[in-house]
């Protein structure tokens, strides 16, 4: 059987306690070593075998996987935050699918999240922002025309953009033509919930001088948004006492 298994962010104990569990019992563990937290490995057994990602094509990460398959073992393919978001395992599961090996998806904290965390932020403050637009700056791999920072940044949804902190003044030349004001609040988490985490709160059109002052190139996350520094929101309605719900009627004054 194989795991697809989000590590978290970063710290060793962000990860879930079923993914904790399935490193435990892993005969086989590949990671993706220029990302994920090396803490982790700490919770496998000793007798298990342990794959670095990082230089490995994805023919060497499947042969690896049948190999382990056909002896019957466990394996844990380990991807940093949640295998969902930008882990490259659609491509890896079809490869399985092909061979008629079985798997299953562990989800993980993500980086927007961590990140959320740090600053201790609510993406989706009412009267502010009731979305969280999850996107990147296109590199190696192209980005659809129709998913363009500008056409995002048009919307004034909160947004975490992750694989960009190399282009970040393209990013932020790109948000400002979308419509987002210079003075939209950003922020830059590096390595979000990591020992070295470091986190900058600016603005749109500071993105590039706060990423050069603080030297940062890559392993951040950007987020953008009203919900970083609120000036306003109105409260949720959830808790109102003239608000009634299934567990809570109405409370008169």
């Amino acid at each position: 059987m194989v795991y697809f298994l989000g590590a978290g962010c970063g710290a060793a104990d962000l990860i879930t306690v079923r993914g904790m569990r399935l490193i435990e019992a892993a005969d086989v563990i590949v990671y993706a070593g220029s990302l994920v937290n090396p803490e982790l490995l700490s919770y496998a057994d000793k007798a298990c075998e342990v794959y670095d990602s990082s230089g490995m094509t994805l023919d060497e990460v499947i042969s690896v996987i049948v190999r382990a398959e056909a002896e019957k073992k466990t394996t844990v393919r380990l991807h940093t935050g949640d295998p969902s978001i930008y882990g490259a395992v659609r491509e890896q599961m079809d490869e399985l699918d092909a061979r008629n090996i079985p798997y299953e998806s562990c989800p993980g904290v993500s980086a927007c999240f961590g990140a959320a965390a740090s600053l201790n932020l609510e993406f989706t403050l009412p009267d502010v922002s009731q979305s969280l637009i999850i996107t990147r700056m296109a590199g190696r791999t192209s980005v659809p025309a129709a998913e363009s920072i500008e056409s995002f940044a048009a919307h004034q949804a909160s947004m975490a953009v992750y694989l960009s902190s190399s282009m970040i003044e393209e990013l932020s030349e790109r948000l400002i033509k979308g419509g987002c004001s210079p003075d939209t609040p950003a922020a830059i988490v590096y390595k979000a919930s990591w020992k070295d985490e470091e986190k900058y709160v600016c603005t749109v059109a500071t993105l590039p001088e706060t990423a050069a002052a603080h030297n940062i190139r890559k392993t951040a996350v950007i987020l953008v948004g009203k919900c970083i520094s609120p000036s306003a929101y109105s409260k949720s309605r959830l808790y109102s006492s003239d608000f009634e719900t299934s567990f809570r009627p109405v409370k008169k004054e």
